[in-house]
């Protein structure tokens, strides 16, 4: 007599198997399509809304289609992570021809609509299914280069934010995005190291890592990140509400955001950053008060 769990016994969710297998919960990414309107001050303009709103939306059809194409390619590998096995593919509550005819349908409407919304969109859009497609290739077997083209995925929307809006992108906007990326995914490494262990994942680049270098990695970012949020703010620190230099005051909260979520990926509990950000109601807390005073300081 087998103890094997069947895979329809193992679904607890109530949302269809194709919702789920699109990872509707890792869209919480796509809305850093708002963070180049935000630092510009100009989120508030309906046009730039409704820009920011379709980019939204072309990035969720488009990362989605992604996660449907990795999904089949991956299945087998899926199937020996302790968390992975559960998605509905790797589970057999989707098909793999299933799965890939979804995947057509959001790639073709999410360039149907990033092209409509602006060329540039678009072509944005293009770059980051690209780069994607390369990743699950062969990329994401080489380390150092799987951080840098994963934190890519996060530098392209932002991008998106302002190219959908025709809102400019300042260097150090540039800086920080990219940092800020770059510390995400070094400590999404670490966490995954750190809980599953390099043996037990299904990522060939975590045998290439050690916990010491990828702590290095997040450490060196995070540096790098709040020195470029600190080179901006000062640049900016003209007179805000009240008379305060409110972009140097940001700096508080944002570096207490820095530290607490540095805390998720030295405890192991990073592997999922979206995970983080809806869970994590101290983050949730630090970002209003970051969200209040940068606020202040651009409108």
């Amino acid at each position: 007599m087998t103890t094997e769990t069947s895979p329809l016994a193992l679904r607890t969710s109530k949302v269809p198997a194709a919702i789920r297998a699109m990872r509707p919960r890792q869209w919480v990414k796509n809305v850093l399509v708002l963070t180049a309107p935000l630092a510009g001050g100009r989120i508030l303009e309906p046009e730039v809304l409704r820009g920011c709103l379709l980019a939204f939306v072309s990035f969720c059809l488009i990362s989605a289609t992604v996660y449907l194409v990795n999904d089949v390619r991956d299945v087998e590998e899926d199937r020996l992570h302790p968390r992975k096995r559960f998605r509905p593919v790797a589970a057999g509550e989707l098909s793999p021809s299933t799965a890939l005819l979804l995947a057509a349908v959001t790639g073709v409407l999410g360039f149907a609509l990033g092209f409509w919304t602006s060329g540039a969109l678009g072509l944005t859009l293009a770059v980051y299914l690209v780069v994607q497609v390369l990743y699950s290739a062969f990329l994401k077997h080489l380390p150092v280069v799987d951080l840098a083209v994963v934190a890519s995925g996060f530098l392209l929307r932002a991008i998106a934010g302002g190219v959908a809006t025709g809102t400019a992108l300042s260097q150090w906007f540039l800086l920080v995005a990219a940092f800020g990326s770059f510390f995400m995914i070094a400590g999404k490494r670490y966490s995954e190291l750190k809980s599953v262990g390099a043996e037990a994942g299904t990522r060939r680049s975590l045998t290439r890592y050690s916990e010491s270098y990828l702590r290095f990695a997040w450490m060196l970012a995070a540096v790098m990140v709040l020195i470029s949020y600190s080179l901006w703010a000062f640049d900016n620190g003209g007179d805000g509400a009240l008379g305060l230099p409110w972009t140097a005051i940001s700096i508080a909260p944002f570096t207490l955001g820095l530290l607490q979520y540095a805390l998720e990926v030295d405890t192991g509990n990073a592997g999922e950053p979206e995970d983080v950000v809806l869970h994590d109601h101290v983050l949730q807390g630090i970002g209003l008060v970051w969200l209040v005073t940068i606020s202040l300081a651009v409108f």
